[in-house]
């Protein structure tokens, strides 16, 4: 999960780098397209043809769904907001994940981890500053992002349970994003020079097998026990933001990232107590 969320941040990255010259549909029909090519030699390390066999169509196409959802409302947010503060946003993910994780995967979340849940939202509030002089409306679009993308992961998670490979799931769902940014195109479109190409193209190889990682660190344990693992990408935003732009996030971010983390961190320490009283003698 670390690893893949580090590397899913030069993807983020990268991409508000393309979309400053090129459509944003273009740039998901674009990025879809060279996504392939690392499904392809996961396929291949994963048994060919075999791993792309999807079961489940409808949860499948719901996951597609949300994760068309969750990258048009992230990316339009980016267009507006610095890397590092989107990313702060969307960090509530993990949040929505936990107080999905108990209705619909059966994970038993206890009045603690609900009280963290609350605590992160605060966090959230503060960074937002919804009402404030320094509020606008794009903030709320990596909010809706986060939602989306802790459904996407409740639904992957079921399917894990079952039959669904990684690779499929990963296959399915880059096809619909990538259909989604291609039914724009007809709209707008501008030609992509050897430069923007170039970042969709890696853009695309990192977000594959950062996909891959995470989905696998999903299918291994409880989604409720490795969310807040997910916190450490404002600290690489942080980094890529000083690095290309120039840009250090506010000190209100500063402040609702730490009390976001800190919630998610004890909900991690909540559920490593369960873990361990449930494995009790």
């Amino acid at each position: 999960m670390l690893v893949g969320v580090g590397i899913i941040t030069i993807n983020d990255a990268l991409m508000k780098l393309a979309n400053e010259d090129l459509p944003l549909g273009e740039i998901l029909a674009l990025r879809a397209a060279f996504v392939w090519l690392p499904i392809i030699i996961l396929a291949w390390q994963n048994g060919g043809s075999r791993a792309l066999k999807v079961f489940d169509w409808g949860r499948q196409l719901s996951r597609g769904c949300l994760l068309i959802f969750s990258s048009w409302c992230f990316f339009l947010g980016l267009q507006s907001l610095p890397l590092a503060q989107a990313i702060a946003i969307s960090s509530v993910g993990p949040l929505f994940l936990t107080m999905l994780a108990a209705p619909f995967l059966g994970e038993k979340v206890g009045w603690r981890r609900w009280a963290a849940v609350f605590v992160g939202f605060i966090g959230a509030m503060i960074i937002i500053q919804p009402g404030g002089d320094n509020f606008i409306w794009a903030a709320l679009f990596p909010l809706g992002a986060a939602l989306a993308g802790a459904g996407r992961d409740i639904l992957q998670r079921q399917m894990s349970l079952e039959r669904e490979s990684t690779v499929a799931i990963l296959a399915v769902s880059t096809t619909c994003v990538g259909i989604s940014g291609l039914v724009t195109v007809p709209f707008a479109w501008k030609t992509p020079s050897l430069e923007a190409l170039c970042l969709i193209s890696v853009a695309a190889m990192l977000l594959g097998f950062a996909h891959y990682l995470m989905m696998e660190a999903l299918r291994l344990t409880e989604a409720a026990s490795i969310a807040p693992l997910r916190y450490t990408n404002f600290l690489w935003a942080t980094l890529w933001g000083l690095l290309i732009w120039d840009v250090l996030p506010a000190k209100t971010t500063w402040i609702g990232i730490s009390v976001i983390a800190a919630s998610g961190i004890y909900i991690l320490h909540r559920e490593t107590v369960r873990m361990r009283e449930k494995n009790a003698p």
